[in-house]
């Protein structure tokens, strides 16, 4: 009951009608956290496109200039040196058959990301139904499928994160914790949006950013004005 009583008083600070400028949608996610545990935040985006059309589908991972501030857990499917290289660039597991029995007997998922080299896809294939729900198999398109494992366990480890819509042409995303601070949170919002908005189809007509929020876990939903947001792209440098 209690934590229904500070979401009240939180959602109280923001107009659900009003579209907040980032500066001061920043500084609101700041005003409304209430939780007692670093909360991360997230965004949410409404795009102008149609997700049953396979060329307008959204697919890619990125880097923010400082992280999301989760700890990663890493797997790679990998044999014999690569799976060394793997363990050694930090990787939480690695190897083959004996990750894929766990997987397949037990129904272990104690990873957020799944990383394998070319050569052992048609093995890990197989893990579909485990690995595909939870958005964990490889794809080229994201960077999981790779030989150079070195570089893509580094990069998950750091806080890569994947953009994907869903089915109602929606992508989310972890953007960094409320301890970065809306200074740090901010220039992580602004590089995934700048990403993001450079990926639109040619195919999508009309306005590709129909929504944009942001919000704190367990917080309200604090929409951003789209003009705002343009003009703050238009300035952004992404080496910030």
């Amino acid at each position: 009951m209690s934590k229904g009583k500070n979401f009240l008083e939180a959602s109280k600070k923001v107009d659900k009608l009003a579209l907040y400028s980032v500066d001061e949608a920043m500084k609101l996610l700041e005003d409304t956290h209430f939780a007692k545990f670093d909360a991360s935040v997230d965004v949410a985006i409404k795009l102008g496109i149609d997700p049953r059309q396979a060329n307008q589908q959204m697919r890619t991972a990125l880097n923010l200039p400082h992280g999301t501030g989760k700890d990663m857990k890493v797997l790679v499917f990998a044999k014999d040196d690569k799976a060394s290289e793997a363990k050694s660039a930090g990787a939480d597991y690695a190897g083959l058959e004996e990750l894929i029995e766990k997987i397949t007997k037990e129904n272990w998922l104690g990873f957020d990301v799944a990383i394998a080299t070319p050569d052992v896809m048609s093995e890990v294939g197989k893990l579909g139904k485990f690995l595909g729900p939870r958005g964990l198999m490889p794809s080229p398109k994201v960077g999981t499928v790779t030989v150079d494992v070195e570089k893509a366990v580094k990069e998950s480890k750091a806080g890569r994160i994947e953009i994907k819509n869903d089915k109602g042409g929606v992508v989310h995303a972890p953007i960094g914790k409320i301890s970065f601070g809306a200074q740090k949170i901010k220039e992580n919002f602004l590089s995934f949006m700048d990403n993001l908005t450079k990926m639109k189809p040619a195919s999508s007509k009309g306005a590709f950013l129909r929504k944009v929020s942001v919000s704190t876990t367990m917080g309200p939903g604090i929409n951003i004005d789209t003009l705002d947001l343009r003009e703050e792209l238009k300035n952004f440098d992404i080496a910030a």
